[in-house]
């Protein structure tokens, strides 16, 4: 008598224990990667290349610097006009303030002050609508065409003001008769509230509605998929 045969295991399916070292389909999700492992981002989201970037930079460069006319020209309007008065004295001309007390020279300096401030924060309101994002380009750009536009709005008013040459002036108007200064800068600090403004604005602007960047503690939290990616 012969022992009944005892059937074969049935084949084990080793789908289920493998299924973990199967890589994703190609259309399962763009930039999905097994393990958890971050994607590489996009052209799109990493920004403009280098090259841009240092294009864009000059461009704004030159814009700003440009418009220290506008700020040469509203300076040379705008600021207190400082009165001289020219004497004869021992046969020679001499010129003098004819207000000693006044603060006309202080309202120079401080005019220009205030519109370069003004200037700062519309050229930084203007690159951050232009490009949302900030970088090391932009922000050199500002500084730069801020203090270059300060320099030439300096040169325009006081190429604009009255003459330079107060002897002459003097003798021109007439001995006790009033006239007005030269347009100086006596505080050369002014010329860097341009560039100190912007980026001082710029900066805040991009902190304030900047992409922000992705929280690596929201992320590790996030629900994954059976490879281990986060979820959409």
């Amino acid at each position: 008598m012969t022992a009944p045969l005892t059937p074969p295991p049935p084949p084990r399916d080793h789908s289920a224990n493998t299924a973990w070292q199967q890589p994703p389909a190609s259309g399962a999700g763009h930039g999905t990667y097994p393990y958890g492992l971050p994607s590489s981002p996009s052209p799109e989201e990493d920004g403009p290349g280098m090259k841009t970037e240092v294009r864009e930079a000059a461009v704004i460069t030159v814009v700003v610097a440009v418009a220290g006319v506008l700020l040469g020209v509203l300076w040379w309007w705008l600021a207190p006009r400082v009165p001289l008065v020219g004497d004869v004295v021992d046969g020679g001309w001499v010129v003098y303030l004819n207000d000693t007390e006044g603060e006309q020279a202080v309202g120079v300096d401080g005019t220009f002050s205030l519109l370069a401030l003004a200037f700062g924060a519309v050229s930084a309101l203007g690159v951050f609508l232009v490009r949302r994002r900030g970088g090391v380009p932009l922000v050199a750009a500002l500084a730069l065409g801020g203090l270059l536009g300060s320099l030439l709005a300096w040169r325009v008013g006081v190429w604009l003001g009255p003459a330079q040459d107060v002897v002459a002036h003097a003798k021109d108007v007439g001995k006790g008769v009033a006239f007005s200064a030269p347009l100086e800068l006596d505080a050369k600090g002014a010329l860097l509230v341009w560039s100190v403004a912007g980026l001082v604005v710029h900066l805040g602007l991009t902190a304030l509605f900047g992409p922000r960047d992705p929280d690596p503690y929201e992320q590790q939290h996030r629900p994954r998929d059976g490879y281990g990616a986060p979820q959409a």
